[in-house]
């Protein structure tokens, strides 16, 4: 049998049922709640990836403190990367030979309307531009992706999340478990029903499951804060540049370089931000 490894990185913002800060914030009673169901959305793509035709699949833990999943609940036949801290943290895995990845719930982009949408900073990031293009994790993680020749198999999210999605990695499978109303509030399916789509839509995307031509290739990364001294703190990074008052810019050889300092402007405008005024 020829063997055929899938990663998932598993988001927790567009798992189903969640539509509040509480309901992902590690120790909050809503996300002691919403963990199950966060396990439930992930084991019902393993059990697709695996019925389409999967040998292996590893789950990398992409939400926050990256310690969110049952490990107890999972279904047996995965593996889980889960801890902080990775040097490709949500797409920890993907240089290791896989052949193909899935999105699990992932959300809309900093400066979209779509449930908890964000990128990377939940509230100082106000948008991300890859090459001159509004970015959500999922394009950016995509891009990431295509530079190791991986391709994107499925996405699961809100309905805005899956119209972003269409816009970077159309060919991948699309399950909408919810139907964003605002930031704060989604028309929800109950989780049978959310797990049902996921299965089906998980084995059937095992049909694009392969090993592609690798894309490196330059990028640059802007990112847009709601605060002046966010900028200012950032462009203390060697490479990045203040180009506008609240927007810093940077230019990597490849997307891995391009996450790397990402990752580092994040840290350094989250380290800036002061509590009750940002």
């Amino acid at each position: 049998m020829v063997a055929v490894r899938i990663l998932i990185s598993a988001d927790m913002e567009g798992v189903t049922g969640v539509t509040y800060g509480g309901d992902v914030l590690p120790g909050s009673p809503g996300w002691q709640r919403f963990r199950p169901v966060f396990t439930g959305d992930v084991n019902a793509c393993v059990e697709g990836l695996y019925a389409g035709g999967a040998t292996e699949v590893i789950v990398n833990e992409a939400h926050s403190s990256q310690r969110n999943l049952l490990i107890e609940e999972l279904d047996t036949r995965a593996r889980m990367l889960t801890g902080r801290h990775k040097p490709l943290s949500m797409m920890q895995g993907v240089d290791s030979g896989v052949d193909g990845v899935v999105f699990i719930g992932y959300h809309a982009a900093a400066g979209q309307n779509g449930v908890l949408a964000h990128t990377y900073l939940e509230n100082t990031v106000t948008g991300v531009y890859l090459d001159g293009v509004l970015a959500s994790e999922g394009r950016l993680n995509a891009a990431l992706a295509a530079e190791h020749g991986v391709p994107v198999l499925m996405i699961t999210g809100d309905d805005r999340c899956c119209v972003d999605a269409e816009s970077y990695v159309p060919e991948a499978e699309r399950v909408a478990v919810k139907e964003c109303v605002s930031r704060y509030a989604a028309i929800c399916l109950p989780p049978a029903k959310s797990w049902e789509l996921i299965r089906t839509g998980a084995e059937r995307s095992m049909t694009r499951a392969g090993r592609v031509a690798p894309a490196p290739a330059p990028h640059r990364i802007e990112v847009e804060f709601d605060a002046a001294h966010l900028a200012m703190a950032a462009a203390v990074i060697p490479t990045v540049e203040q180009v506008d008052v609240l927007r810093v810019g940077f230019d990597a050889p490849d997307m891995t370089e391009a996450m790397k300092c990402f990752k580092i402007v994040c840290a350094i405008a989250s380290g800036a931000t002061e509590p009750g005024w940002g």
